[in-house]
């Protein structure tokens, strides 16, 4: 095995340092053409010259035979100046020219004699333009005049990609949104473990200031192979430089309560703001330190805001549930009460459970220097930190009933929160060289340091979830996940890039070296997590202990007992060391066929490798274990999936069919490889059965309630112990990847509109899917209608393992994308674009971070074994996007800019569920239901009687009959699914339409001769509810699980009757059966809400 190791391993790194070096991601941009003389014949070694006018920065090239020329790894942005010479002819010059990230100008002239008149000049100039022969995939840029105007109130880049038609927030194509490539300067800011999709994101901040950022583009089918580590998208984004005139920039935005809407849909106020205040200020600064040679620029920004911790209240005693967009079922003599009991018995504080604070603190720097070393090679240094840490609401993973965090069923008080701190550390090196006329270098190197760490504010004690018929009705406690909760990574990454322009083909080679090391301390439930299925059982357990704390009460059934405990010899916290090493290499060729065919064929090949961290458990070897196939496998938690490559061929096109640049049609196909989510991998090096030991038990009285942390811990530790979990990769799990093919069209259209007609389509080769090898192939089903797989009452293969939750490869999952956009420039200072999209996106399971919690919260019919294809999470179906920009200019004392971004789409999908254990398989709450034909027919749902704590009836199974007939006939997707089971995510929320504007207001000040502005700005989101209070309000589902396991008068399941079919009930929503599916929401994100700024720019 070593040896194999060794081989794979060097071959890769041979085809690296054959390669040159790196595949990158894209930091600059470029100048293509030729020259020709007015007979059509090519000029050779006619003289190009652009000049960077803000840093006096030269870029040069001569043209080939074929007359034509390429100039590489140019700064984005400008304005740059370009003159074209050539012996006899007239020299030509094109001013005011800008240029865009990785979206090369092309320039195509005709130079005139020394005897001819200026008129005659002919010049085909493609300004970054839609229609230009070096675009074949869907991608959007975003200049920095649209960062400054587009509203925007986080100061987020997701503030900004949503321009993309295809995405859903960070999520592009349909892909989960740690499958994007995220890139600074060239500098990977993905969130590589793969607790988020980009670093910074749990504390809602950004690594870099926008302020800092100079464009943006983001790339979902780019044919260049040069761009990769993504299955999603590739989004890139470079920062700001100095010039050789100092520029700067300092602002202060601020918004409170008195900002904020408190209609939605309601002529009375109904929205509850509780008082808050967001801050942010910051500044930017450039100049030189060598005039035309060395440049720098630095930029800082802080945020500081407080916000309400909950919009969620509790039910008082003269309350009713009417307003059920706010007020809970939860009693609030029940809060009180509890909160009191816990203090004066235990001396545990809960905190409060509602009109409590979330506080959010962030701090962010760059710094940057540009060396013009020569006509030839120029370097950039970056470095820049973040430091941020935010208030966060309790997890939801591992809630037995439903969603523990607040809503209309449950409320966790205040001390069961947590905080998150986001610090990050980053330098990135990049050395751009041009050798001639014909090569071109690029070279990055980078290192990144990510500090994460939980804290709370609650002293150590079990978690404890109450239920109320089978739903989370109370939470308090610990938070189960975030005790020892730290996760340092590093990353190191090395890429070089080589271009050769060689007449009508220019070949590119590189190849990469990205290495990461993760240390996670992660300790789940050390101190017990408890869920009881009624108030008045945690009550009585409880009491039993304080009666008798070395006693063990067993008159009461818990619905779940989990703790984890430590396995190390001094019972310290258990860490896991995970180390990773990708190589890729490429080779490319962009051909100039004819004047109006562009053609790119390109292949790479990626290849990850682990370092030997994982610890062998020798007891799993010997132990059976199986797929859902049934067949009996082997398992190892040593062996990692290192040296599985990933190959890649892409080919792209662009063809002009009529010569005459208003019709383009271009596309390709091609493979797409990303990295995985590492902690996937992580959960293996820690999940082992030699770092720790943990109890998982479902309806259960062997565990009553014992606050101590390691009361039901072994009192000796061996090792493995004897109850322990395993997550385990299989040897050969691959890396992601898609094949992903587009088609599209650019027309010109008249007057200055470009109309877009896209298809894009792709399918996995390698998607991630989990299953557990420690559960029992089912083999009977019930009876009836829904003849779903019956797990049997001894589900575990292996006793002593909780779970054992194996990560393999699928590839099942598809997505589709058909998008229409339209643009138009009417004028200089007006700019209009519109775009529809439709897509379908279908997977078997949408994962998370914890292994067993990625495959037990995954919904389903026959278990989470055996998932459907089924419509994703990330399916966003409907978006209809419309961007518009318009600066008056008031001569040169004052202009004012409006910009407005209006969204149309499908709010989300979602699914219906039964509350409980449907099925048997020790998973409560992912059961999809059955949607009866008829619900009097006793085979297709027989329904039971509710009962009160009393016994008395509360709803008879005659009234929920009626009731679930009048709730699927509200339902159109339900009635489409009578007699079928539900599918996963197969609803559809009902549109939302939203529209945010800014307006900016600037004075011009003349201060000796240059030229200050004083910016004063106004962005306000959801504008349309300031307009009508009925306007971009958003409805809520009811409940997702509208019928449950049917329950006896103490909470508990009832059994399955004789027959085998499941007795069911319908789930009350506010003490009733008479619902809809959705409700109208009222909260904070269904107003209107305003931020002012104020900047003065030098």
């Amino acid at each position: 095995m070593k040896s194999t190791f060794l081989q794979k391993f060097l071959t890769s790194l041979l085809l690296m340092m054959l390669s040159f070096g790196a595949f990158a991601q894209l930091t600059t941009s470029s100048l293509v053409g030729s020259v020709k003389d007015t007979k059509g014949e090519a000029l050779i070694g006619a003289t190009v010259v652009a000049v960077h006018n803000p840093t006096g920065t030269n870029y040069g090239n001569i043209t080939n035979e074929n007359g034509l020329f390429n100039i590489q790894n140019m700064k984005v942005g400008g304005p740059y100046t370009i003159n074209i010479s050539y012996v006899g002819y007239k020299t030509y010059t094109l001013e005011n020219v800008t240029l865009r990230l990785g979206d090369p100008m092309r320039l195509h002239i005709a130079l005139l004699d020394d005897a001819s008149v200026l008129s005659e000049v002919e010049v085909v100039y493609q300004k970054n333009a839609i229609i230009n022969n070096q675009r074949n995939g869907a991608s959007t840029n975003i200049s920095t005049q649209t960062l400054n105007s587009l509203p925007t109130l986080s100061r987020s880049i997701q503030d900004f990609t949503k321009l993309t038609p295809q995405s859903n927030g960070l999520s592009f194509a349909g892909m989960d949104n740690r499958f994007n490539n995220i890139t600074i300067d060239g500098s990977v800011f993905n969130n590589n473990f793969g607790l988020q999709a980009l670093n910074g994101s749990q504390t809602s901040s950004t690594p870099i200031s926008l302020d800092a950022i100079e464009e943006i583009q983001i790339n979902l089918s780019p044919y260049d192979v040069r761009q990769g580590g993504f299955t999603g998208a590739g989004v890139n984004a470079v920062t700001r430089s100095g010039t050789n005139e100092f520029h700067g920039s300092a602002f202060y935005n601020l918004r409170n309560q008195n900002f904020v809407g408190k209609r939605a849909n309601s002529s009375t106020d109904n929205v509850t703001v509780a008082n808050f205040d967001v801050k942010q200020y910051g500044f930017r600064l450039g100049g030189p330190l060598i005039k035309n040679k060395l440049f720098f620029f630095v930029n800082g920004e802080v945020e500081q805001r407080s916000d309400p911790g909950t919009s969620y209240t509790s039910k008082k005693a003269d309350t009713t549930l009417n307003n059920a967009s706010s007020t809970t079922r939860v009693l609030d003599s029940d809060l009180k009460d509890l909160s009191a009991y816990l203090k004066a018995k235990y001396g545990y504080e809960t905190g409060g459970y509602e009109g409590y604070k979330f506080n959010t603190a962030s701090y962010k720097g760059l710094a940057r220097l540009d060396y013009t070393i020569n006509k030839s090679h120029s370097l950039t240094l970056r470095y820049n930190f973040l430091k941020s840490q935010k208030d966060i609401p309790v997890s939801n993973s591992g809630s037995s009933g439903g969603n523990r965090r607040d809503n209309l069923n449950a409320i966790t008080f205040e001390n069961s929160n947590y905080i998150i701190h986001n610090d990050i550390q980053s330098f990135v090196g990049e050395w751009n060289s041009n050798y001639g006329s014909k090569y071109s270098n690029k070279l990055i190197g980078g290192f990144t340091a990510n500090r994460d760490y939980r804290a709370s504010n609650s002293n150590p004690f079990p978690l404890v979830d109450i239920l109320n018929g089978g739903q989370s009705y109370m939470t308090f406690g610990y938070e189960p996940f975030t005790p020892n909760n730290v996760l340092n990574t590093d990353t190191w990454q090395l890429s070089d890039n080589f271009t050769a322009f060689l007449g009508k083909h220019t070949i590119s080679v590189g190849a990469s070296v990205e290495a990461f090391k993760f240390t996670n301390t992660f300790t789940p439930s050390l101190y017990g997590q408890f869920v009881f299925n009624s108030l008045a059982d945690f009550y009585k357990s409880s009491d039993a202990y304080l009666a008798n704390p070395n006693g063990k009460d067993t008159s009461v059934t818990l619905n779940k007992y989990a703790n984890s405990f430590s396995a190390l010899d001094d019972r310290s916290p258990w860490s896991a060391v995970t180390k990773a090493t990708q190589i890729g290499a490429y080779v490319q060729d962009e051909m100039e066929l004819t004047d109006n065919l562009r053609l790119t064929a390109g292949f790479r090949v990626d290849v990850p490798f682990f370092g030997n961290t994982a610890i062998e458990n020798p007891q799993v070897p010997t132990l059976p274990f199986k797929d859902p196939e049934g067949n009996v496998v082997k398992l190892s938690t040593s062996a990692l999936p290192s040296g599985n490559p990933n190959y890649s061929a892409r080919f792209g096109f662009n063809w002009d069919p009529f010569k005459n640049k208003k019709t383009q049609f271009r596309g390709g196909m091609g493979l797409f490889s990303g990295r995985p989510a590492f902690v996937w991998i992580s959960n293996q090096v820690g999940n082992n059965g030699m770092l720790s030991g943990s109890i998982n038990r479902t309806n259960t009285k062997a565990y009553p309630f014992n606050p101590q942390k390691d009361a039901y811990a072994p009192a000796t530790i061996t090792r493995p112990p004897s109850s322990y979990n395993i997550a385990v990769t299989e040897d050969k799990f691959r890396f992601p990847q898609v094949f992903r093919t587009n088609i599209a069209v650019d027309q010109k259209l008249g007057w200055g509109v470009v109309g877009t007609l896209e298809a894009m389509y792709s399918r996995t080769v390698n998607d991630m899917f989990y299953y557990q090898a420690n559960l029992q192939t089912p083999t009977t089903r019930f009876s009836g209608a829904d003849n779903r797989f019956r797990y049997p009452a001894s589900r575990n293969i292996n006793s002593n393992i909780t779970d054992a939750t194996v990560l393999s490869n699928s590839g099942s999952s598809y997505n589709y994308f058909f998008t229409a956009q339209l643009d138009k420039s009417f004028s200089k200072n007006l700019f209009v674009r519109v775009a529809y999209n439709y897509s379908v996106a279908k997977d078997l399971m949408s994962a998370g971070s914890i292994a067993f919690s990625s495959w037990s919260q995954n919904q389903s019919v026959n278990g989470n074994n055996y998932p459907d294809l089924s419509l994703s999470g990330n399916d966003l179906r409907h978006r209809l996007i419309a961007v518009a920009t318009y600066k008056l200019n008031w001569g040169s004392v004052a202009s004012t800019q409006f910009s407005v971004f209006g969204e149309g789409r499908v709010q989300s999908n979602y699914s219906f569920t039964y509350t409980g254990d449907y099925n048997l398989d020790g998973i409560s709450g992912n059961d999809l239901i059955y949607v009866p034909k008829d619900a009097n027919d006793a085979n297709q749902i027989k329904f039971a009687d509710i009962l009160k704590s009393d016994g008395s009836v509360q709803f008879t199974a005659d009234q929920q009959k009626a009731a679930w007939t009048k709730f699927v006939d509200q339902n159109d997707y339900l009635k489409s699914r009578v007699g079928n089971y539900f599918e996963r995510n197969g609803g559809l929320m009902p549109w939302v339409y939203n529209f945010d504007v800014s307006v900016v207001q600037e004075f011009y000040l003349k201060l000796g001769s240059k030229t200050h502005t004083l910016q004063v700005r106004g962005d306000i989101f959801n504008f349309g509810n300031l307009l009508n209070n009925k306007w971009g309000v958003g409805k809520s589902l009811n409940t997702s699980n509208p019928l449950r396991v049917a329950l006896d008068k103490t909470g508990k399941a009832v059994a399955i009757p004789a027959d085998n079919i499941p007795l069911i009930q319908m789930t009350p929503v506010n003490g009733s059966l008479d619902y809809t599916t959705y409700r109208s929401r009222a909260t904070l994100g269904d107003v209107w809400t305003a931020q002012l700024g104020v900047r003065y720019i030098f």
